[in-house]
C-alpha cells in the first residue's frame, strides 16, 4: 500500500474518474472531489475499499480551504487537479456568471489547492502534483477563450513549478489531452463540429498516459501521438491562421457550459 494518498478533482466521471481508478490500482487510496455525491459514490465503488468522496463545488473560492482542513493528517502524496470546464459562445455574449465560474474552477481553485498541499510534500520530500490543461493550451481559441486560456494559464503554472521544485523529491506535470470521449463532449453540444469529425481517445487511455508521466516525473505530455504531431506543427504556424482554425473547429451552438 501506498504510504500516502492521492487527492483526485473533477473525480465524478471521464478523465479524472479513469485518472482515480488508475491510481487505486496502484495501491493509493483515493480521496475523490466533485460537486455530486452521488456520481463520486458510484466511481469511489469501482476503487475499492480505500477510496474516500469529498462533495464541493470547487467554484466556490472558500472550498479549497474546506478540503485542506477536511484533510488535515492525511498525508496527500498525489494531487491531481482535474476538474474543469468550458464555455462556448462570443465572449461578448457569454454569460459573466458562468465566466467567472470557469476562472474559479479551471485556474484558482487548481492554483489554491496547489498552495495548500505543496508545502507539506516538500516537507516530506516526497510527492506528485499532475496538473489537467489541453492541447487548447498552445493556441488561440476563438468562441471558447477564456476555457483555452485558462489552459494556457495552467500549462505555464505548471511548467514554472516543474522547474522550482527540481531536487526536492517533489515532481509536477502537466496533461495535455486533445479531443477525448468524455460528457464533455455532449454537455458542451459538440458532437457535430468539426473538432469531434476525426478521432477522439478514450479517457482511460488518456488518464494511463498522463499518471506514467506523472510517475515518471516528466514536466508534461501531450496525449496521443496524433496530437503531439499537430501542436508540434502549431509551433510553426501564424498565430492568426492558428486562430482562423480553431474558429472553424470550435463552431458555436449555443453557450452551454461542458464538464470534462
Amino acid at each position: 500500500m501506498a504510504a500516502g494518498a492521492a487527492l483526485i478533482t473533477g473525480a465524478s466521471s471521464g478523465i479524472g474518474a479513469e485518472l482515480a481508478k488508475v491510481c487505486a490500482a496502484a495501491g493509493y487510496p483515493v480521496i475523490l472531489v466533485a460537486r455530486s455525491l452521488a456520481a463520486l459514490e458510484d466511481v469511489a465503488r469501482q476503487c475499492g475499499s480505500q477510496a474516500r468522496v469529498l462533495a464541493a463545488d470547487l467554484a466556490d473560492a472558500e472550498a479549497p480551504e474546506k478540503i485542506f482542513e477536511q484533510l488535515r493528517g492525511t498525508p496527500v502524496e498525489i494531487l491531481i487537479n482535474n476538474a474543469g470546464f468550458g464555455l462556448r459562445g462570443p465572449f461578448a455574449a457569454t454569460d459573466w456568471e458562468a465566466e467567472w465560474r470557469l476562472a474559479q474552477v479551471n485556474m484558482l481553485a487548481l492554483v489554491h489547492l496547489t498552495k495548500l498541499f505543496l508545502p507539506g510534500m516538500l516537507q516530506r520530500r516526497s510527492g506528485r502534483v499532475l496538473n489537467v490543461a489541453s492541447t487548447a493550451a498552445f493556441v488561440p481559441g476563438p468562441f471558447m477563450a477564456l476555457y483555452y486560456a485558462s489552459k494556457a494559464f495552467v500549462r505555464s503554472f505548471s511548467e514554472s513549478l516543474a522547474n522550482e521544485v527540481q531536487g526536492t523529491g517533489v515532481t509536477v506535470t502537466v496533461l495535455c489531452p486533445g479531443p477525448t470521449r468524455t460528457a464533455f463532449v455532449a454537455a458542451a453540444r459538440m458532437e457535430n463540429t468539426p473538432l469531434f469529425h476525426g478521432p477522439a481517445m478514450d479517457a482511460a487511455e488518456v488518464a494511463r498516459l498522463g499518471f506514467d508521466a506523472m510517475m515518471a516525473g516528466k514536466m508534461g505530455v501531450i496525449a496521443g501521438a496524433r496530437n503531439r504531431w499537430m501542436i508540434l506543427g502549431a509551433r510553426f504556424a501564424p498565430r492568426p491562421l492558428l486562430a482562423r482554425i480553431t474558429r472553424r473547429l470550435n463552431g458555436w451552438a449555443g453557450d452551454a457550459p461542458a464538464q470534462r
